[in-house]
């Protein structure tokens, strides 16, 4: 496996083969070039111990797994990107979830159109194009493409799986726990609920929102108290209590900008990123996701 240690390109000694397989040109090696820091330190997340490969789902898209390399069914999360795609730090997410015993899986939604991981900020506009490309029934298709590959897999405990996004992914945690009975829990990381104020809606995509009635797994919602999309939550709140769903929560960091989460960009807030992790595991534990063997 071929990763880069900089957004930049390069360098001789960046190169080396993983024993675990090729997963050379199927994903961008490094970090996203458009949010990358110039001090960031990211987390790096070692191979010991997991199998990690590229898979192909009957979507017609390629997918990252890591899990543990041992015998016996282990719990599955699906791991939704942010905007950039599956990069480094998605697979690091990856990696960490299968250091807990998890198999993860991070589908490549944008990669029908191209990559968004490798563009710099200063053509956002092509990422954008990128990414909206990328309509909500065929994001539905590519998780249900995923959750059918997870239920195939002899590894996997079919009776444990969740979801978590951050971004862009958020909003599709809440749709898939929205449209998916297989999920038993979903950790929404600073996710869009409902349309921007001020803004026309854009009634080709889903809204969580709209859709909270349909709600079939709680989500714990992990937003920054400086980021607009936090201002959806009294909304979403009450939509859910309009529906009669319960187990649902947010959390907000009233410090914290949108992207805290992200180690590798200049939003990243450590000790709220250490607590949200820290409350989504015990969230997918309290709901019968929790980590290690069936």
């Amino acid at each position: 496996m071929f990763f880069l240690k900089r957004p930049d390109g390069p360098e001789p000694e960046d190169f080396h083969l993983s024993r675990r397989g090729a997963l050379a040109g199927a994903f961008f090696a490094g970090y996203a070039v458009a949010a990358f820091s110039a001090d960031a330190d990211p987390i790096h997340t070692d191979e010991t111990g997991l199998i990690t490969a590229k898979v192909d789902l009957s979507s017609g898209i390629p997918a990252y797994v890591a899990r543990p390399d041992g015998p016996g069914r282990h719990p599955a999360v699906l791991v939704v990107s942010e905007i950039f795609g599956v990069h480094e730090y998605i697979r690091d997410i990856c990696r960490r979830f299968a250091k807990l015993g998890y198999v993860a899986i991070a589908p490549a939604f944008f990669v029908r159109v191209g990559d968004p991981a490798p563009i710099p900020m200063s053509q956002i506009a092509d990422i954008m194009k990128i990414v909206a490309a990328a309509a909500d029934p065929q994001i539905i298709g590519d998780v249900d493409a995923a959750v059918h590959w997870l239920k195939a897999q002899k590894f996997v405990d079919a009776s444990r799986m969740a979801v978590t996004g951050y971004c862009w992914g958020g909003r599709v945690t809440w749709l898939a726990c929205e449209e998916f009975s297989d999920f038993k829990a979903g950790v929404a990381w600073y996710g869009q609920l409902e349309p921007v104020a001020g803004r026309p809606a854009d009634e080709s995509r889903l809204y969580p929102v709209k859709l909270a009635a349909s709600l079939k797994a709680p989500v714990l919602g992990l937003y920054a108290g400086k980021d607009p999309l936090s201002q959806g939550i009294p909304d979403m709140k009450a939509a859910l209590a309009a529906a009669g769903k319960t187990g649902s929560d947010f959390v907000v960091y009233p410090d914290a900008s949108h992207g805290f989460h992200a180690d590798y960009r200049p939003s990243y807030n450590e000790a709220d990123a250490k607590d949200g992790w820290a409350r989504l595991l015990a969230f997918f534990k309290a709901n019968g996701v929790g980590p290690g063997k069936a």
